[in-house]
């Protein structure tokens, strides 16, 4: 226990002051610990309480109530923190149904095959009068571009044939998708989805992280992310 501590709750000036100042001086505890250390503070200072300014019972009732609510509040900590690594197994075991599964998720890439459709989505938190979608090559090149005019909000699913803007295939890679939203002249939130096949699942640390998918692209994404399961 900290003399410092002792030392200012024996003082009879301070015979009627609060333990908490004197309790945040001492080391941190568990609940156990903190308790024990609160009634030897307690007793210490009723032990050295001014004889002519001794502790009411109003203030007595107040420190243990102060203790009680502290206590409480750890308690309730723990068991919530409990609940959340029960619900975050939970969710593992679920989201394991989801491996082998193909997913919507937020991304820019997409893989231009040989005599294949390149499928990816579009999701619109609001709706907008004019939506653009351009497929931008690896070196930066804007090779085809697609004019939606007016969408509402939601997810779109849409596919590229590997065709540039003069109807030549394009050669097989990576390509990225960019979108663009309006209302009038100012721009809106637009993001582009790709489709991706589910790997493994895994679950954060101490199992209060959430469940993030691990991508046969080789990307991480967040339960919540998902857009559309195939």
């Amino acid at each position: 226990m900290s003399i410092a501590a002792l030392n200012a709750l024996a003082a009879p000036a301070q015979g009627a002051t609060s333990i908490t100042s004197a309790t945040a001086a001492l080391p941190k505890a568990n609940g156990a610990e903190a308790e024990q250390r609160f009634l030897k503070l307690l007793v210490t200072q009723l032990n050295n309480q001014d004889p002519l300014n001794p502790l009411d019972n109003a203030q007595l009732t107040s420190q243990l109530a102060q203790m009680s609510t502290v206590t409480g509040i750890e308690k309730l900590n723990t068991a919530f923190e409990s609940m959340l690594a029960q619900s975050g197994s939970s969710q593992v075991l679920q989201s394991a149904n989801l491996i082998g599964r193909t997913v919507l998720v937020p991304g820019q890439d997409i893989q231009n095959l040989p005599g294949q459709p390149s499928h990816f989505g579009v999701d619109l938190p609001h709706g907008a009068d004019a939506v653009t979608v351009s497929i931008t090559a690896p070196n930066g090149d804007v090779v085809r571009s697609f004019d939606l005019g007016a969408q509402g909000p939601g997810v779109q699913t849409l596919a590229w044939d590997g065709l540039g803007a003069n109807q030549a295939a394009l050669p097989a890679g990576n390509y990225r998708v960019n979108v663009e939203a309006r209302i009038g002249e100012g721009k809106v939130a637009a993001e582009a989805l790709a489709f991706a096949r589910v790997g493994s699942v895994s679950q954060g640390a101490s199992g209060t992280g959430g469940v993030t998918l691990d991508l046969a692209s080789g990307v991480k994404a967040p339960l919540s992310a998902v857009r559309l399961i195939l």
